[in-house]
């Protein structure tokens, strides 16, 4: 019985913290310049471990994004997290087929974007499969 008390001990605490972990979660945060720093420093520490642990060059393109990112318009934004979110639905291959017209139309004009999506769109699967092959996505770096 007396190990039964000791474990309550340990866990009563815990699960008394467990329990207001919603409440907490759930409670209206303030806008940035009100967050106390210990909030600060929750929602920064992350982002700075991942800085500290990434090569120079991809710290550069981390810092290009949030630039890049800063400059969008509130559009701009939605419509771009909305391409993440279908991309990190998609299948490994078509991940690849997308990764392959996304890398092509890079550097065309309006025009020869809309051009090739009409192309692609028009494309048997075996077709884009062939298009892929003779234009494959860039090697990227891991994350």
């Amino acid at each position: 019985m007396t190990m039964m008390k000791t474990l309550l001990s340990y866990l009563l605490p815990l699960l008394l913290i467990c329990a207001s972990v919603p409440a907490i979660a759930q409670q209206q945060l303030p806008e940035w310049d009100q967050l106390t720093p210990a909030q600060r420093e929750t929602l920064i520490a992350p982002v700075r471990d991942r800085w500290n642990s990434s090569s120079p060059d991809r710290r550069q393109r981390s810092y290009e994004h949030a630039r890049s990112w800063q400059q969008m318009t509130p559009a701009q934004r939605e419509q771009a997290r909305r391409g993440m979110h279908r991309f990190e639905n998609m299948s490994p291959d078509q991940r690849r087929d997308a990764q392959a017209l996304f890398d092509k139309m890079r550097g065309m004009d309006k025009d020869q974007r809309q051009q090739l999506r009409e192309q692609w769109n028009r494309m048997s699967p075996e077709q884009r499969r062939q298009w892929v092959q003779a234009n494959p996505p860039a090697a990227r770096s891991p994350r």
